[in-house]
Parts: structure tokens; sequence; C-alpha cells
């Protein structure tokens, strides 16, 4: 596990992570048995080059590591989903995208804020 995944894990509100390039062709790190298929970066990678009035994430959900979430918020930058009480931020830095499972005992924006400050430090060292 990388020292970003294990920054996330160690916030105590995300409970798994996984980084993937840009692209979201090619995982560079992830926390034991969290697994994002090939098919569901993809339609992340979609949802951010997505500028429709109502995206289709918005509209349909997404998936990661097969449980479907409904979308909360989907911009250029960043994608959040929920099931339940426990939910996914997702951030895109300027190689990377940040993919942070949070459990049903945190806050919601605890858990946005974590991946979102580590985006921001990603994106100000030039990732």
């Amino acid at each position: 596990m990388s020292t970003p995944v294990r920054s996330l894990v160690a916030s105590g509100n995300i409970d798994k992570a996984a980084i993937f390039n840009s692209e979201g062709t090619s995982v560079w790190a992830s926390s034991p048995s969290f697994t994002v298929a090939p098919a569901e970066i993809q339609a992340v990678v979609a949802s951010f080059a997505d500028k429709e009035d109502v995206k289709k994430v918005q509209s349909e959900g997404f998936h990661v590591a097969s449980e479907k979430f409904i979308t909360l918020k989907s911009d250029d930058r960043s994608l959040y989903g929920k099931k339940g009480k426990e939910g996914v931020v997702i951030v895109k830095t300027k190689q990377a995208i940040l993919v942070a499972h949070y459990p049903e005992s945190v806050q919601p924006g605890s858990a946005a804020t974590t991946v979102e400050q580590l985006g921001d430090y990603l994106i100000k060292v030039g990732y």
C-alpha cells in the first residue's frame, strides 16, 4: 500500500482506498481486498469528461468494488456516492484519481475533507 493510500486509511475517515492514473488504465496503489474493476474506473473517468447538464452518472449512479452508489456530487474534479450510510469519495488530480471508501461510522463531510485535502496536496506537488 502506497503512502497516499496509507495516509487516507490512517486518517480514520477512510477504510479502504485506491489510486489510479488519471486515465484509469493503471492502478498505482490499493488497500488489500479493495478492487475497482476496469469498467468501474472507466465509468468514473467518463463522468469527469461528461459536460451535459445532467450527467449520466447523476441519473444512473455508479459502481465501485461491485457496489452501486447513488451520486451525491459530480463535477470535473470530484465524484461522491452513497450506499446506505457508507459511501465513496473520488477526486481527480492532474495525474491521478483517488478512490476512497468510508464506512457508515464516518460522517460523509469528514471523509470528503480528508480525500479533497490529499487531492489538493497532490495537485500542489505536480500530481
